[in-house]
């Protein structure tokens, strides 16, 4: 792993956990997870399987501490894992496409979705719900893509444009 992706995925997690974190819970102590943000970006600049298995401890282990579920300690980190590499399945089996940002915001969402079911399903079984799965999917897993979603639309081009600029090893 070269030392300029490993540092700038290092600042993506670590942006995405200053948001996992000033972020409130909102719902019976869930709230928007900002950091699938970040991975997501990390994953779509930075494709490879090493560097989704990094991502996905970091998030997880990160999220897992800022936690305000009660009990989603575990739950944050199979969310994290399970989802880094189903976006990471989905972003390489688009790759023609992939590097749009009208790709990767979807992805965005599918992946936000995936994120929710599985941090939600993992949690009733290892520590049961505040509330019914279909309240909290609907009440914060879908305010939470719809927020993932625009942002990514904003963010990729972005940093998209910065990570070619700099001479970061990436995509293709």
């Amino acid at each position: 792993m070269k030392t300029k992706t490993l540092v700038s995925i290092s600042l993506l997690i670590g942006i995405g956990a200053a948001l996992h974190f000033i972020v409130p819970g909102f719902f019976l102590g869930m709230k928007p997870d900002m950091m699938l943000l970040m991975m997501f970006l990390a994953i779509a600049l930075f494709p490879e399987k090493k560097n989704v298995f990094i991502v996905a401890l970091a998030a997880g282990a990160i999220s897992a501490m800022t936690t305000t579920f009660p009990g989603g300690q575990i739950p944050n980190i199979i969310d994290k894992l399970v989802t880094a590499f189903l976006f990471y399945l989905l972003f390489i089996s688009l790759k023609k496409f992939s590097t749009s940002v009208v790709t990767v915001s979807i992805l965005t969402a599918v992946g936000t979705i995936i994120s929710g079911a599985a941090f939600l399903g993992s949690a009733y079984y290892i520590v049961s719900l505040p509330g019914p799965f279909v309240a909290l999917f609907g009440a914060v897993v879908l305010p939470a893509v719809l927020l993932n979603t625009v942002a990514m639309v904003i963010i990729y081009p972005i940093v998209n444009g910065i990570v070619k600029k700099s001479n970061i090893p990436a995509h293709a």
